[in-house]
């Protein structure tokens, strides 16, 4: 839908160590479940977001400072 919906689930992919989790294990998943909160995205942009790597995503996450993280505790 928006550039800036791109970049909300990116961030939040980043931020949130559940999400990230979640979305390791199940990338279309994890997606299809922000789209049903209402998130908006395009056919284009959801198949651009489902392939980014997990790993990718957790090592700039490590590099995000700690205070802006959500830490998993279910972990």
């Amino acid at each position: 839908m928006s550039q800036r919906n791109v970049e909300k689930v990116i961030g939040v992919l980043v931020t949130d160590e559940e999400l990230r989790r979640r979305f390791a294990s199940d990338p279309k998943g994890t997606l299809e479940s922000l789209i049903a909160s209402g998130l908006e995205l395009t056919m284009c942009e959801l198949e651009a977001l489902r392939t980014l790597n997990p790993r990718r995503l957790t090592h700039f996450a490590e590099a995000v400072d700690p205070r802006l993280q959500k830490s998993d505790l279910k972990r």
